[in-house]
């Protein structure tokens, strides 16, 4: 990977310390909580998190959807500094250890400090080898287009080849999104996102749509591809029809033909590059050797991604993902062991 620059790839997000533990279901129907769902935290999850650390052993991770990419497509990569993330943090403990985290993955990290607001946080409930996620942004809810515009980190922008972002971000600042898909389409770069979540799909159409005609990947697993069909009155759940509608959406960059990557758990990964559909098989892996699932969807981004980056097909970049994202429900939390054992 000598191609590989730093800060080649870049995320902006919102940063969150995960909160994970392994939980009863009865804490799930307490707070009126799916497994393998994720949202947003409203008043009445305000004592989930103290709850969680009082009665069950936690871990905590940095994470926050983009950062848990970006970080697996640093470890994917191994070469420091070859991705940048953005997001906001607060000046606290938590703050402190999402940095800590970040750089000693080797990833570099602007963040915006904001330090009237704590650092955002994400409960991850796991139950068996689901997970339910409930984000509370706080620090990350406060993002501002005025950093990402800034002598210094915009030269990280212009710096960087393929750009990320889930499309949890767009609940904060759908601008500096699309600033930067504006910037990729005008250079002739990548920007790519991921549907995130069907809540995103179906509340936050309008920022998606702001967005959309900038994507050029476009990554999604089959709930939040349904939950996209749905919102697009497309009646239908046949992911590849899904991504020839996708694909076939308004496009700025008309230079690079959109695509568009569906996961689908233990199922083949739908993919429609260049106008045509292919499906990638996923090996299997003993249900005994599955921790839990936390982190999945984002380790398959970040390994897709640092295979892309590298100029690779997109069937090495579709094993890359499918590799990472199985280490990582082999263990607690989007965590991985020290040096991947991938070879495209």
């Amino acid at each position: 990977m000598s191609s590989i620059t730093e800060g080649v790839l870049l995320g902006i997000g919102n940063p969150l310390l995960d909160i994970s533990a392994h939980v009863d279901a009865a804490l799930l129907a307490k707070y009126n909580l799916k497994s393998n769902d994720a949202i947003l935290a409203t008043e009445e999850h305000v004592n989930l998190y103290s709850e969680m650390i009082e009665k069950f052993k936690v871990e905590y991770v940095a994470g926050g959807a983009t950062q848990n990419s970006i970080r697996v497509a640093q470890w994917m990569l191994q070469k420091p500094r070859a991705t940048t993330y953005i997001g906001c943090i607060g000046h606290d403990a938590f703050g402190a250890e999402l940095r800590r985290c970040a750089e000693a993955d080797g990833v570099r990290a602007e963040y915006l400090v904001d330090a009237a607001t704590p650092s955002g946080k994400c409960a991850v409930l796991v139950t068996g080898i689901e997970r339910s996620l409930v984000a509370h942004l706080a620090a990350a809810e406060k993002y501002k287009i005025e950093h990402l515009k800034s002598e210094a980190v915009w030269a990280l922008v212009e710096q960087a080849r393929v750009y990320y972002s889930a499309s949890f971000f767009l609940t904060v600042s759908t601008e500096s999104a699309l600033e930067i898909g504006k910037h990729a389409a005008a250079t002739n770069k990548v920007f790519t996102m991921n549907l995130a979540a069907p809540f995103l799909c179906q509340f936050f159409k309008a920022n998606l749509d702001t967005v959309s005609p900038y994507w050029d990947i476009l990554f999604g697993n089959e709930t939040e591809a349904e939950a996209w069909a749905k919102a697009n009155n497309w009646e239908t759940t046949d992911l590849k029809e899904i991504a020839r509608r996708t694909a076939a959406l308004p496009k700025v960059n008309t230079a690079r033909p959109r695509t568009v990557v569906f996961t689908h758990g233990l199922h083949p990964v739908v993919v429609l590059h260049n106008g045509e559909i292919t499906e990638h098989a996923v090996p299997a892996i003993p249900a005994d050797q599955i921790v839990d699932t936390n982190g999945a969807g984002d380790a398959f981004v970040g390994g897709f991604l640092s295979q892309y980056v590298a100029n690779a097909s997109i069937a090495q970049c579709v094993g890359a993902g499918t590799y990472a994202a199985q280490e990582v429900i082999r263990r607690s939390g989007c965590t991985y062991p020290p040096v991947p054992a991938f070879s495209a």
